[in-house]
Parts: structure tokens; sequence; C-alpha cells
């Protein structure tokens, strides 16, 4: 069978890439094994424009966020189905002199499409803000697990649910070959899977666990609060809350130090006690050592890519950089200095 494009990989990454190759007219196929999707299904799906303890505007804002909503919006009107929760943020202030300098940022054009409003007083007695905060908008967050599952079966024709052996992968002249398929490119959408390529096992990617529970508590605000951990309202004093960053203990088996971490940061939150944890679930990211992404094309296979290495913050970077991948991979558009792998390639 002869293809334009062969995708390894079927996370947030690889179906939004597969989907904007389809919708240009190439014919893909997509390696996908959703029980190995771990970082995708665990992630938050959080897409915040103001982040980190100094409430800095996230990186790239102006570029990335203008197209996140639009995006998701489109792929849910393909798909029918619904995963895009647009949510305002609320941001306590931990003094006043951040009261301040928020409320001098009201009027600076640079913040003005994410800022809703600033609150100069609690929103809430349930909640530890006496210095009141800023509300954020262009914001929300994903239902990951309802995107991965409305977007297999939009590209159900193209997937492939397998393992990928490279090592049963050969070229004669132009042509790649994979079993049956015969293939123009090959494209690495697999996460840290990538480690194992011959081909981007250089990259330093740099793995990072996280950890995130689902709690019942009472307090159920119309918005997310987001101070030192997150809180998303999932349903009636269902939340999920998170979440933790380890880059020295990998394994994937939940731990009692990232849970205590994560309810000491929630009770300095939230004044209302928690009901009961509801699961404790855990995801090893692929972050990389600069913690941005990998895109571009091998230095010597000019026909094998990569698209990955989009840590913890995929649903916000994903509907940005596909679409620069899709110009690198259909016009030869040369790919953005600072994602691009070239600025590695000394490495090799």
């Amino acid at each position: 069978m002869k293809i334009d494009f062969l995708l390894i990989g079927g996370g947030i990454a690889g179906l939004s890439l597969g989907y904007r190759l389809k919708k240009a007219g190439k014919s893909v196929r997509i390696f996908d094994l959703p029980d190995e999707n771990q970082s995708s299904r665990v992630a938050a799906g959080l897409f915040n424009p103001i982040t980190g303890r100094k409430m800095v505007k996230t990186w790239k804002a102006d570029q990335l966020f203008p197209e996140i909503i639009p995006f998701y919006q489109e792929l849910e009107q393909i798909t029918g189905k619904i995963f895009l929760n647009i949510q305002k943020i609320y941001r306590p202030f931990l003094s006043v002199e951040e009261q301040n300098e928020w409320m001098g940022r009201s009027a600076d054009p640079a913040f003005m499409p994410y800022l809703d409003e600033i609150h100069n007083k609690s929103q809430s007695q349930s909640l530890y803000d006496s210095f009141g905060g800023v509300m954020l908008k262009n914001s929300g967050w994903l239902k990951i697990s309802e995107f991965l599952e409305a977007m297999t079966g939009l590209l159900r024709e193209e997937l492939i649910f397998d393992h990928f052996l490279e090592e049963k992968l050969s070229k004669e002249g132009e042509q790649w070959h994979y079993k049956e398929l015969e293939f123009d490119a090959l494209v690495y959408c697999n996460g840290l899977g990538a480690l194992n390529s011959t081909f981007f096992k250089y990259l330093p990617f740099s793995p990072v666990k996280g950890e995130i529970l689902e709690v019942e508590q009472d307090f159920n605000p119309e918005y997310i609060v987001n101070r030192g951990v997150f809180r998303v309202g999932l349903g009636p004093n269902l939340h999920r809350v998170g979440s933790t960053y380890n880059n020295h203990d990998l394994n994937t088996e939940p731990t009692e130090s990232a849970k205590t971490e994560i309810l000491d940061r929630l009770k300095g939150l939230v004044d209302e006690p928690i009901i009961c944890i509801k699961s404790h679930k855990t995801g090893i990211r692929p972050a990389t050592r600069d913690r941005k992404p990998f895109l571009g094309k091998h230095p010597f296979e000019k026909s094998v890519y990569i698209f990955n290495g989009f840590g913890a913050k995929g649903v916000s970077l994903v509907p940005y950089f596909s679409k620069l991948m899709i110009g690198l991979l259909l016009e030869n558009i040369p790919i953005e200095s600072e994602v691009d792998i070239a600025r590695y390639f000394k490495y090799i």
C-alpha cells in the first residue's frame, strides 16, 4: 500500500498532525498503542496564558493562544464530540505588592487578551485569597481522554494498532518500506519512544514524572483555581488537582510524597476539607532539556522528521506547532529556530 506519510505515535501530537495532513489531502497511517499514551491520558489538559510563581505570560503566548480554541472547536465540530472546556482561571495574589503590580498590568496592551478582571478583595470565603487575584480569560482545559477517543474514531481508517519495529524499516531509492506499506516520509510523534530510535536517540529529552489527584471537596466555582496547584472542577464536588514535577524518580507508580505535596498545596489554596481521594494517577511526560519541543527533519535522512517533546503543555503547544510542522512537511518552510532540532545537530 502506497501512502504519503507514516506517523509513529497516536497521542495528542500524532493525532493532531495526522488530522492536519489528511485535511491537506495527504494519505497517512498512524501507529498507535493507546495503552502506551499515558503521558497524554494523564495530563491535566490546561491551557493557561499566565504561569509560574512570578505569574508571567507563558512562552510564545501571543502565537500559541489564538490557535488553541479554534483548533479544538474545529475538531469538536467534525467529530461531533465535546471535549473542550473554555473556562476562566483565577490566580490569587500573595501580597499587596503583587496586587498593585497587576493593577498596572491591566492597562498593558500585552496582557489585555488574557485579563478578564483584577480583583482587590477575596472572591470566596472558601479561598485563601485575602489580597484578591487576577481572573484570566482565553483559558480552560481539554478533556484529553475524550479528545483521544474522538480523534481515534475520526482517524480509524488511518490507525494501525501495533508496535512499530524500526528494524523492519527499509529504504529503496527515495521510498521507505515497512511490511506492506510504502511511503515518502516518516514522522516520529511517539514521545519518549523516540529515544529508542536510531534517528533521534541523540536528542536531549528530560523526562518528568507528574502526579495528579481526583478529590471530593466542597466549593464548586465556575472558574479554575490555580496558584501553586491547579484545581479543575469535574462535576459536583469532584475536582482534579495537581500536579507534581519530578525528574529524578521516573517510576510509574504513584507516591505518597507526591500525594502529600498536592494535598498540602491544596490546603493552602482552598479552605474546605477533603472528603475523600477518588484517584491518584501518574504519567511520564516527554519534556526536553530546554523545555521547548523538538520539530524538524533529520540532518542526513531528509525524509525522516520529528514532532515531539511537548511535555506538560501539549494541549497549548500542538495547535500552533502542528501548523508549522505542516509547512515544513508540505512546503519545506523552515521551522522556527527555537524549536528546530538543528539546535542539537552538533551532538550527533
